[in-house]
């Protein structure tokens, strides 16, 4: 493949970590999918990687679906998929108006973010943040629009899934189901808005399959000896390791 013999020793050890790190994002390993964002910005810009990183996602998304589809919280899916819908439009529309370091200060602000209120949660902030509607309704458009910006989903909804204080198991369940389908649904945005999803895009996530599987393996594996409050924290910690990522750019 052209676009793989084009890749510099550097970049080409990036996408594979890449592909490895969504696997086992998608199977459980939550951060990893946070930390594979900056390093793959590193190596091709902030737009450019968004697009070159969603079909490696809908790769990764297929494996998480099938193994947890069953823990699948849809009561929570149903309030996120029509305001995740209106984020990634809205995204989309940003997207042509923004430059490549504004897309840096989105994610970095992002991540952060996060973080923050990650830890201020598990310190006990937890029942500060109102639980009802209108934390869906937030929660689905800031995820639909940094999903687009970026593919920063993972961090804005690991903040609602553990307020809504989901199991370990329905955590990946539902969001493994959330992702596929927002997922998919930014890809004409992506093909038709932005331009940043190519033939060499595809023809990437399919030869890296076997390290995507690999990555997807290696996360059952991880998240099977995590009680919940481990995997709380795990996700915490991945997030941390991700922003320090990116502010080292």
């Amino acid at each position: 493949m052209a676009f793989l013999t084009n890749l510099t020793p550097d970049s080409l050890t990036i996408v594979l970590c890449v592909a490895l790190l969504l696997g086992m994002a998608k199977t459980g390993v939550h951060g990893a999918g946070m930390l594979s964002v900056p390093l793959l910005a590193i190596a091709f810009g902030g737009k450019a990687s968004s697009g070159l990183m969603l079909p490696m996602l809908l790769v990764a998304d297929v494996f998480g679906v099938w193994y947890y589809h069953r823990h699948a919280s849809f009561k929570h899916l149903k309030i996120l998929f029509p305001w995740a819908a209106a984020g990634i439009i809205a995204g989309s529309i940003a997207g042509n108006f923004i430059s490549e370091e504004i897309f840096r200060v989105i994610m970095v602000t992002t991540i952060f973010s996060s973080l923050a209120i990650m830890i201020w949660m598990e310190m006990g902030g937890r029942e500060e943040i109102p639980d009802n509607i209108l934390l869906g309704i937030g929660a689905g458009f800031l995820g639909g629009f940094t999903s687009m910006i970026g593919n920063l989903a993972g961090t804005v909804m690991a903040v609602y899934f553990l307020r809504r204080r989901l199991p370990k198991n329905n955590f990946i369940g539902t969001a493994a189901w959330f992702f596929l389908v927002i997922n998919w649904f930014k890809v004409p945005f992506h093909v038709r808005v932005w331009h940043t999803i190519t033939r060499d895009s595809w023809l990437l996530a399919l030869a890296l399959i076997p390290i995507i599987l690999a990555g997807a393996y290696l996360g059952i594996l991880l998240v099977k000896k995590m009680n919940d409050r481990t995997y709380r924290w795990f996700i915490v910690g991945m997030t941390f390791v991700a922003a320090v990522v990116m502010m080292l750019r």
